[in-house]
């Protein structure tokens, strides 16, 4: 059976934690940052986990991680 590939784009973008979850920024905190609040933009800074109805689905298109 031929190796799988790995969704390069989906890979540069996320990360997979120990236990398996996978790891993502949050949108929203590259431009028009002047409407937002400080509160808001500091929450968009910590990365994040995706959630489980759409885990399962970018697990196939990372294969090996």
């Amino acid at each position: 059976m031929p190796k799988l590939k790995t969704r390069k784009g989906l890979a540069k973008r996320v990360k997979v934690t120990k236990n398996g979850k996978i790891k993502r920024h949050k949108e929203g905190a590259r431009h028009i940052l002047t409407k937002k609040s400080r509160k808001r933009k500091r929450s968009l800074r910590k990365p994040t986990t995706v959630d489980k109805t759409v885990e399962k689905n970018m697990k196939e298109l990372l294969p090996y991680s």
